[in-house]
């Protein structure tokens, strides 16, 4: 069972009010996007998707899970993915340690995990500020934007379009093996 992840001190479940009366105004629109590494790059995933940060636990493997899952973990009794966000973004693969951090999410109606080197903190992103990201190549396909913060640029990752129709048919079928619902 994963361990809520108390050191990052990020409540994600109660939203800002801050940045929802920032963005229903007619002042600058911004958006709160939770800030995690991943091999030593920077990435944000918007609040609205983030359910809860909880530390990293064994992952089970999934037989005939489409490459992009790592496998599978038990949070709280829901069997949830373990989406390899490592190989979507062509990174090195790296085994898992016990200081990584699982980011429980939402894609559409999916709950997933994305296992990272480190959650770091949650930063209020103007949207003005937000750049397409087509100039980022093959991997441009899950970031929905780059994001220029005061300390450096983040990647704005996009759940939704992490797994292709046929991946996520075939993690529908993977997840329905006996012992796992």
């Amino acid at each position: 069972m994963a361990t809520p992840l108390t050191s990052a001190n990020v409540a994600v479940s109660a939203r800002s009010p801050t940045s929802a009366a920032r963005s229903a105004d007619a002042g600058p629109r911004t958006r709160e996007v939770l800030v995690f590494e991943l091999g030593g790059q920077r990435y944000g995933l918007p609040t609205a998707d983030v359910r809860e940060l909880v530390r990293a636990v064994a992952i089970t493997p999934l037989p005939n899970a489409p490459a992009a899952i790592e496998g599978v973990v038990n949070v709280r009794g829901r069997v949830l993915p373990v989406l390899d966000v490592r190989a979507r973004f062509r990174l090195p693969a790296k085994p898992l340690d016990l200081s990584d951090h699982f980011i429980v999410a939402s894609a559409g109606a999916r709950g997933v995990i994305l296992r990272v080197d480190r959650a770091s903190h949650l930063a209020l992103v103007d949207e003005a500020s937000v750049q397409p990201p087509q100039t980022l190549g093959p991997s441009a396909t899950y970031v929905a934007g780059v994001a220029k913060l005061d300390d450096g640029l983040v990647l704005i990752h996009d759940l939704t379009t992490f797994l292709s129709a046929a991946e996520a048919a075939s993690l529908d079928e993977a997840l329905l093996a006996p012992g796992l619902r």
